[in-house]
């Protein structure tokens, strides 16, 4: 049987998650807005536009959209060569590729923002594709990213297992009926996780490690 592991990147595989906060609430304070940290770090994972939308409501001027998140692009790139990826990322990887799984990314980063994210990570020898913000008209919670890394992997949803550290991430799993396994390395609380979906959750991509012989990915743990 085919078997696909399927990967969000920021906040999973790469320890980027604060950063958008400081610099989504700098794009926000500079545009006159007051958003919290707390708030933005929980909207982190969602696209530039979506995350805009569930901050800022539906009564925003959605004319200063496009201004927004170029500011926080702007603001997030002074880091693209400074990323760093979390622990075990690298290893996870290539142990999952050396057992035969399939390493597709899903993630709404695109372009100079995804480029960046995978030297951090420098494992583009297992990863065979990557399902990006560029590629669905629809992010995270939208199944969109699952299902376009799916058809990268050639593999049935009962055939995978999608990694990722937010709410985001699990709920389009579960709406793509993939498995999905939680990191908290992203800072979203174990519980959150589990209610999104989560069929179990682990520390960092270096816990999850220690456990891919166990079962816990196919789910026949």
């Amino acid at each position: 049987m085919a078997r696909a592991a399927l990967f969000d990147v920021d906040g999973t595989l790469a320890d980027t998650n604060h950063l958008h906060v400081v610099t989504w609430w700098e794009a926000f304070r500079q545009a006159g807005e007051r958003v919290a940290t707390h708030d933005i770090h929980r909207a982190v994972g969602l696209g530039s536009t979506d995350l805009i939308a569930h901050l800022l409501g539906p009564g925003r001027d959605r004319d200063r959209d496009e201004e927004l998140s170029s500011a926080h692009s702007t603001l997030y790139g002074t880091y693209f060569d400074r990323l760093a990826p979390l622990e075990g990322a690298r290893d996870l990887l290539y142990a999952l590729a050396e057992r035969g799984w399939r390493i597709v990314l899903a993630t709404s980063a695109g372009g100079g923002e995804l480029s960046a994210l995978r030297r951090a990570i420098d494992a583009d020898e297992v990863i065979a594709g990557v399902a990006s913000a560029d590629d669905v008209s629809s992010g995270k919670p939208a199944p969109d990213p699952v299902h376009q890394a799916l058809d990268i992997a050639g593999c049935a949803p009962e055939e995978a297992v999608f990694v990722g550290d937010t709410v985001w991430d699990m709920r389009a799993a579960r709406r793509a009926g993939v498995r999905g396994i939680a990191l908290l390395c992203g800072g979203i609380p174990r519980r959150d996780l589990e209610e999104a979906g989560a069929a179990a959750v682990y520390a960092t991509p270096a816990d999850l490690l220690k456990h891919v012989d166990s079962g816990v990915l196919t789910g026949s743990r």
